[in-house]
């Protein structure tokens, strides 16, 4: 049952931003990836998750259209001027009527290996009413991890709201060879995945702030948010997370799902 606002049912929609261009891996969302497009991989299991309405692809290009819609997935188009994934899941937001408090879930459409617990548990944060914005982390598994800038790294308070987001080791361990583990081997922070849920509310302020110093400085995003004041919830989940960027990124996660 859809929690609700006013007497209106609360409805919780997953939008997948989707480019065509991409510097590192051109037609990144139609790489094949053992049959199917790396679009419809993200898709099919977005769909998959408990509670959530309904799931779209948003893109600007005919042709990451034309392959989601020959897979029997719904896409949206926008505009080609938008800059960043959570201005497209706005402009979704834009297309779509409801109230308020519907939660939209920004699925980064390079996730070909999201699973629906995740989102799950980052659309809990916000439908529960406990935060207006809600993401999910993954335990660290190394030290070289730990130290690669492309990793994400976020640390936490005791009621699960996000401090900081950085792409350097946080906290920073004082002495001559930094003791970033806790006595267990447990790393203190954790590695962020970039899956977001807001309410409709939160998103279009958000897309309606400036970029401010944090995230100008760290190419962080999710930091515009958090120097506004706007409470960012995180749950931890367990699943093997591999953003696909690069070839080398692509061909792991090819070799992962033959396993």
């Amino acid at each position: 049952m859809s929690a609700t606002h006013g007497n209106s049912p609360r409805k919780v929609i997953s939008v997948i931003p989707a480019r065509y261009g991409s510097t590192r891996l051109p037609a990144k969302p139609l790489a094949d990836i053992h049959g199917k497009p790396m679009i419809q991989w993200v898709y099919e299991r977005a769909a998959k998750a408990k509670g959530v309405d309904r799931t779209v692809v948003a893109t600007d290009d005919d042709r990451i259209a034309q392959a989601v819609r020959k897979f029997g997935g719904e896409v949206l188009m926008t505009a080609s001027d938008i800059n960043s994934g959570t201005d497209r899941v706005a402009a979704v937001a834009d297309q779509i009527p409801g109230g308020p408090q519907d939660v939209f879930v920004n699925v980064q459409g390079d996730e070909p290996l999201i699973v629906g617990p995740a989102i799950e548990a980052a659309v809990e944060l916000v439908k529960s009413g406990r935060f207006p914005m809600g993401t999910v982390m993954t335990p660290l598994v190394s030290r070289a991890e730990l130290h690669e800038r492309s990793v994400v790294k976020v640390i936490s308070d005791a009621t699960g709201r996000a401090i900081y987001f950085s792409r350097l080791p946080i906290p920073y361990g004082r002495g001559p060879e930094p003791q970033y583990p806790f006595a267990d081997g447990a790393f203190v922070c954790r590695r962020h995945v970039g899956l977001y849920t807001y309410t409709r509310e939160t998103l279009l302020r958000f897309r309606a702030m400036p970029q401010s110093d944090l995230e100008k400085a760290e190419v962080l995003e999710q930091l515009r948010a958090l120097q506004a004041g706007i409470p960012i919830g995180i749950a931890e989940v367990s699943f093997t997370s591999i953003g696909v960027d690069t070839p080398e990124d692509l061909e792991q996660v090819r070799n992962f799902l033959k396993t």
